[in-house]
């Protein structure tokens, strides 16, 4: 639970025009989603008093509440990577607890897809050769050789096989293919993914996600804000977050992600565990990063991760554990920290408003109680939500 007295709920969520998007800037992408979050939740922009934004401006947040027309008394712009907006949503959901204040609206929205296409970035091969990571960077330990040397340890460690690995791909785009707005539907198979070029060993094009362009709010209010809204509320349950190392040298065992920490947190803050959850929305840059967060989050035992994503259990349509229900970012969308996309169809799902591809509780029931847990950097960080419908 929450530290403060009051319960806290997401209201409304939205995401802005995603996939491919050649005319839109970031700005209007954050303006487009949070819009559409406000509407979604039927509450007035004058009732926002919380402003948390992180990856776009000089001075984020304060550039992107301007541009909003918004005057918060609350801010947050924590960064720290794809785990940015489960962090942000824990601060978000004390601070309304404890009266900081009353409804607090999470925004992103990037071009990373449009940029590089006309010319105004490259791809992100490295985060910088400042501070500790002065030690590695000159041996050309690229983003992706991070996880991929993380997940080979874990093949060593534990038998995980790349047909393993390239189960959680296959199941990833059937369920996009259940979501109209998925950018990549055509089914796959797991030949498929291993007959692909080798991106960084063992991971082949399929093992990554894609990149995408758009944006996605998600708005948090105090318990007595939900009768003014028009959407059933999801309650925050418990969260936890976790920072685990900066350079690889300082990571104590690459099979073990931080989300071994913050979800542990968040499910004892809950007070529920992995068993009673109905489906997770995970961050997955890469297939690992699913397989090896399912073991982390105590849904299968450390090194069963492997066998574990196999038999189609991560599939919305048969799954035991539907994972990443939208298809996720291998599949779906992922303009970069994606984390805020996990809450937006993490809520989806637990309204029942996800269509085609709405998970079921085991009882045939909407489902009741969900994680969202999103990653940073390389395994650099964790944030873990659970959510509860009712």
């Amino acid at each position: 639970m929450t530290s403060g007295s009051r319960k806290v709920a997401v209201v409304g969520v939205a995401l802005s025009d995603c996939g491919r998007v050649d005319d839109a800037t970031p700005y209007a992408l954050h303006a487009q989603a949070a819009r559409r979050a406000l509407a979604d939740a039927g509450l007035d922009r004058a009732r926002v008093d919380g402003f948390a934004s992180a990856g776009l401006g000089t001075l984020a947040p304060v550039e992107v509440a301007e541009y909003l027309g918004l005057r918060p008394t609350w801010v947050d712009s924590t960064s720290v990577g794809g785990s940015t907006w489960e962090v942000m949503a824990a601060h978000a959901a004390d601070a309304i607890a404890a009266g900081h204040a009353n409804a607090v609206l999470l925004v992103y929205g990037s071009t990373a897809r449009a940029d590089i296409r006309a010319g105004r970035r490259t791809g992100d091969l490295s985060f910088g050769a400042r501070g500790p990571l002065q030690f590695e960077v000159p041996y050309g330990h690229t983003l992706i050789a991070r996880y991929a040397m993380a997940a080979r340890r874990h093949m060593v460690q534990y038998g995980t096989t790349v047909e393993q690995l390239a189960e959680v791909a296959v199941q990833a785009r059937a369920n996009a293919a259940l979501n109209p707005g998925a950018m990549f539907r055509t089914p796959i198979t797991t030949g498929d993914v291993l007959a692909g070029p080798v991106i960084a060993d063992p991971f082949t094009k399929l093992h990554c996600c894609l990149r995408s362009d758009g944006g996605a709010a998600v708005l948090l209010a105090a318990e007595e804000y939900v009768r003014d809204c028009r959407t059933a509320p999801v309650w925050i349950l418990g969260t936890g977050e976790h920072v685990s190392h900066a350079t690889m040298s300082e990571w104590p065992d690459f099979t073990v992600s931080p989300a071994a920490v913050s979800g542990r947190l968040a499910f004892q803050r809950a007070g529920v565990r992995p068993a009673e959850i109905d489906f997770a929305e995970i961050y997955d840059a890469f297939t690992y990063m699913t397989l090896v967060t399912l073991e982390d989050l105590g849904f299968c035992a450390k090194g069963e991760g492997g066998a574990f994503v196999g038999k189609g259990r991560l599939l919305v349509r048969g799954g035991d554990l539907p994972v990443n229900t939208d298809g996720g970012g291998l599949s779906a969308q992922h303009p970069g920290m994606r984390g805020l996309f996990l809450l937006v169809e993490a809520v989806r799902q637990l309204r029942g408003e996800a269509g085609e591809r709405q998970v079921r509780a085991r009882d045939g029931e909407l489902p009741r109680l969900s994680v969202a847990s999103g990653t940073g950097g390389w395994f650099c960080s964790s944030g873990t939500v659970v959510l509860g419908r009712g």
